[in-house]
Parts: structure tokens; C-alpha cells; sequence
């Protein structure tokens, strides 16, 4: 096994090393040519794509007028140049298939195989979004059993798997609670958030028409039934909480402040990004909340980065039900079919509905893990987070004196011991072959670090990184510069993320132009 000490070995070594002569690094992204800069008229791959015999081609499909032969500065390669192309870039990218990614709040879980092998099957792969009804009674089975699999983990009473993300289904229940309120005749105005929310509950609430309250959490990092019962108005729509919340902590008082809410005739939505803790263990219908959407890409192992495609489900009680989203899927006897009849509901928030290979994925995690099975997987996840915690504890200590759920939120002295912040923290960490947590969220706690080590990775992996951040945590102390400056031994050196961000380059341009 790696230790920190191997690692850290290993870079001072790289850092030593005379610069290389000859042919370029493959592992420097700076030698990694823009294919524009490869290219050379006249080179080309072969076009092995396959037509059946006498099957028309694009020119006699769409019209010979609407296609071109070429595309002007468009890039012309041999296929060796391609495929060494993408792969040197893929080599360089961080990935949960390749390195620890404790990636906090955004639970970067292991995609199984399996999973993929199952979207792959041709009935469910090549299965057109147009598709009647009735030609594929086996894909709506699917999606029904996955509703009613959702309902039973999160105790609700009907499940919609329209939105296509976490954020739209964060809308989606918002806009559901509104509707709520009018069709009694009270339209209301506000929106409870806590001081710990995510980042897209504001931005939700904003969309769908609300303003914001802000409830402040107490000292020991929740919610109290006093806080909301104090803000709480006959203009008060919902509350919008994350249960375990973002500093990785289960609030104790949901319950009441559930009793509270609807006391006032007022909602309570409950935020399920982090619902991977909860599995088999405790279910948001039992605590009180009217909505819960769940993020497949977070608690039930279906890809996540690279800007998806997501499933964020919506799930709600009985009274809510009629405001879901179209369509809806409904049973007539032994046939499946989709129903737009529901007068009451908020209508579609996108042209097809959820994001099918995603459902099939989440199925299938569900079934290999069974009841128990997801049970254990949240357990596990509890575990991983309080071990790291706890290991840390001497130079990270936590946020919080409250028991870290699957996730815990670190702080540390080294921005005033050595003037080491937690950026350079995140960045040193790169040169251990470890992706950096969560930064500086939430926005309560100075400097955070958020780290979820998730149910899958092994006791030798987390003590790998321990191990790092030990070695790290000594080093700023000894040797502030190295990790200041860090990033080493990657292709490229840190860059300037704010002017990335502000002034971002989109589109190649030759470099006389």
C-alpha cells in the first residue's frame, strides 16, 4: 500500500529531477496539442459506419441542399492521432474510477458496472423517447417499480421521476407547494431557508416566485423549533431544510419543527441531497415533510459529473400528489400509459420525462443492494465519515461537537499558524493523487473542509488519506512555500480560477488571428 510517506517521497523526488530532454511528457497537459494544431489537409480516418444495403444516406434523407462536404477550418486527423489524442487527455483527469474523491455534499459514489451493463441492454438503449405507450409496457413497468421503491425508502405516498436534476426537482417541489397554497385560496410569499442551506435552495426560491428567510442555526449547528416557530407567518409557504444538513449532522428537531410549520397552515420540503445517511435507516415521510426530492446521482450510485444527465425524483404526501408534474404514470388494469388529464398539476418542466438510462441505473443499484443492503450502505458511509473525523481530529478538528452522519465539515489553524489557507490545502492534496473535498462550504464555518468518503472505500484508502493530510498539515508548518505553491507534479500549475471563471476562453482561434 501507498503511504503518505511514499507519496510525499515520490514528489520531492519528481521536484528534484532535472527537466526532461527529447520527446514532450505525455502526462503534461501542455504538450497535449489542440487537434486544430494537429491537423494537415488530406488526413483522415477510415469510415467504417455501417448501412444496410440499399438504406438511404443523409444527403437523400435530408436533401442534398442541407449537407456539405466539409466544414471549413475544421480539423482533418488520421485516427492514431484521435484516439492517442482523447486518451492522453483522459490520463489526466481526476475521477472516482481512479483516485479517492471525497467530494463533500455532492456525494461522489462508485458507478457499478453493472449498472451500465443494464442501461446497455438494446430494449431499454435504442428504446425512442416517442415510443407508444404500448410498445414499451416493459420501460414504464420499470419506471412504476421505481417510484413505488422510492416512496417505500423515503416513507411518501407518490413519487414523480420528471425532473431531470436535483436542483430542477428543488423547482419542481416549490412550484408543487405554490400551487398548493393557491388552490386553498392563500397565496403565499415566503420561503424559510437556513443559514447552512445549499446553494441552489435560494436560487430555487427565487425562481419559482419566492422570497427568502433566513433562519440562523444554533451553536451547535442546527435548526431549532423555536428559531422557525419565530419566523414562521400566515405568509410563510415552506421550509426548505437539508436533513442530514450541510455540516453533515442529523436535526434532532425536525419533527417539531414539523409540527410547528403545519401548525401555521406551512409546508415542509425536505432537501434529500443527502439522503445517502438516511437508507434503511430513517425516512423523511416519518419526520414530518410534505416534499423530498432525492438526487439518483448522489444516494443511488447513477453518474454524476460531467454535467450528467441527472434524475432528482420528486417525492410528496398524499395531499400533494395531484400537483405533480405531467404526465403521470397510471395503471389500466394491465396496461401502462402515460395520463395528462390532471387538472391540478404544475405541467411539464421538460420534453420527455426523467432521464431513462438514469432509472434503469438506480433500479438496478436498488435491486443488487436490496433492503438491507442499502441499509448497510448508509451505515458504512456514517462509518467512513466519523473514522476520518475522529483521525483527524488532532489538527482537523470539526466543525461541530454533534455526530458527524456521512459526512463531516473540518476546520484548521494553519491560515493563522502559517498563513496556509484552505485552497492551498485542497491544491497539495492533487500532488498525493487524492481529489480535494468540498471547500469552504458551507459558508458558516470559516476556512471548511467537507469531506464524504462514501460507503465504498476501504479502511487503507482512508487512512491513505489521513495520511496526506497529516503530511500536509507538518509541511505548511515547515515548509509553508510547498503548499502555497501547489500544485507540483501535475501537467499544469494552479491556475487563476476567478479569471476562468470571469473571462473564460470558449472557442479556438488560430494564434495570427
Amino acid at each position: 500500500m501507498a503511504t503518505a510517506g511514499n507519496i510525499a517521497r515520490d514528489i520531492e523526488e519528481t521536484q528534484a529531477a532535472p527537466a526532461a530532454t527529447g520527446a514532450p511528457n505525455a502526462s503534461d497537459v501542455r504538450s497535449v496539442s489542440l487537434l486544430f494544431e494537429e491537423s494537415a489537409a488530406g488526413r483522415s480516418g477510415a469510415d467504417v459506419t455501417a448501412r444496410a444495403a440499399g438504406e438511404p444516406d443523409a444527403a437523400a434523407i435530408l436533401g442534398a441542399e442541407l449537407c456539405r462536404d466539409d466544414i471549413p477550418g475544421f480539423p482533418e486527423l488520421s485516427e492514431p492521432q484521435v484516439m492517442r489524442h482523447f486518451l492522453r487527455l483522459s490520463q489526466l483527469n481526476f475521477g472516482q474510477a481512479l483516485q479517492f474523491y471525497p467530494l463533500g455534499s455532492c456525494t461522489m459514489k462508485y458507478n457499478p458496472v453493472l449498472n451500465d451493463e443494464m442501461a446497455a441492454l438494446a430494449g431499454f438503449a435504442a428504446l425512442h423517447p416517442m415510443t407508444p405507450a404500448h410498445l414499451a409496457e416493459g420501460a414504464l413497468e420499470l419506471m412504476a417499480w421505481l417510484e413505488a421503491a422510492l416512496a417505500e425508502i423515503t416513507g411518501m405516498d407518490a413519487v414523480s421521476l420528471h425532473p431531470a436534476a436535483g436542483a430542477q426537482g428543488e423547482l419542481t417541489g416549490l412550484l408543487m407547494m405554490r400551487a398548493y397554497h393557491r388552490k386553498r385560496g392563500a397565496a403565499r410569499h415566503k420561503v424559510i431557508i437556513p443559514d447552512t442551506a445549499h446553494g441552489t435552495n435560494p436560487a430555487s426560491c427565487t425562481l419559482a416566485g419566492f422570497e427568502v428567510v433566513v433562519a440562523k442555526s444554533n451553536r451547535r449547528g442546527f435548526l431549532e423549533a423555536a428559531e422557525i416557530r419565530r419566523l414562521v407567518s400566515d405568509d410563510v409557504a415552506v421550509l426548505m431544510v437539508t436533513n442530514p444538513n450541510t455540516l453533515g449532522i442529523f436535526e434532532p428537531e425536525i419533527a417539531a419543527i414539523a409540527d410547528v410549520l403545519h401548525e401555521r397552515g406551512a409546508l415542509l420540503y425536505l432537501d434529500g441531497a443527502n439522503m445517502n445517511a438516511l437508507l434503511g435507516v430513517a425516512k423523511p415521510g416519518h419526520m414530518g415533510a410534505d416534499v423530498v426530492q432525492l438526487n439518483l446521482h448522489k444516494t443511488f450510485s447513477t453518474p454524476h459529473g460531467g454535467g450528467g444527465p441527472g434524475a432528482g425524483p420528486v417525492a410528496v404526501k398524499k395531499h400533494l400528489e395531484p400537483f405533480l408534474p405531467l404526465p403521470r404514470l397510471r395503471n389500466d388494469g394491465e396496461v401502462w400509459r402515460f395520463d395528462d388529464e390532471r387538472p391540478d398539476s404544475i405541467g411539464r418542466l421538460r420534453g420527455f420525462h426523467g432521464n431513462f438510462g438514469m432509472l434503469v441505473r438506480a433500479c438496478a443499484f436498488i435491486l443488487a443492494l436490496g433492503g438491507n443492503g442499502l441499509t448497510e450502505a448508509s451505515r458504512f458511509a456514517i462509518l467512513a465519515a466519523n473514522y476520518v473525523r475522529k483521525r483527524l481530529e488532532p489538527h482537523f478538528p470539526s466543525a461541530t461537537t454533534e455526530p458527524s452522519m456521512h459526512e463531516c465539515v473540518l476546520t484548521h489553524d494553519l491560515e493563522k499558524r502559517a498563513g496556509v489557507n484552505t485552497l492551498d490545502i485542497a491544491k497539495r492534496l492533487l500532488d498525493f493523487g487524492i481529489h480535494p473535498p468540498t471547500i469552504y462550504f458551507p459558508l458558516v464555518v470559516h476556512g471548511a473542509l467537507m469531506i464524504e468518503p462514501t460507503e465504498t472505500e476501504t479502511r487503507e484508502t482512508l487512512d491513505t488519506f489521513v495520511d496526506a493530510m497529516e503530511k500536509i498539515y507538518a509541511e505548511a508548518l515547515s515548509n509553508p512555500e510547498m503548499v502555497r505553491t501547489a500544485p507540483h507534479t501535475l501537467g499544469l500549475s494552479r491556475v487563476d480560477e476567478a479569471q476562468a471563471a470571469r473571462r473564460p476562453v470558449l472557442r479556438w482561434r488560430p494564434k495570427d488571428k
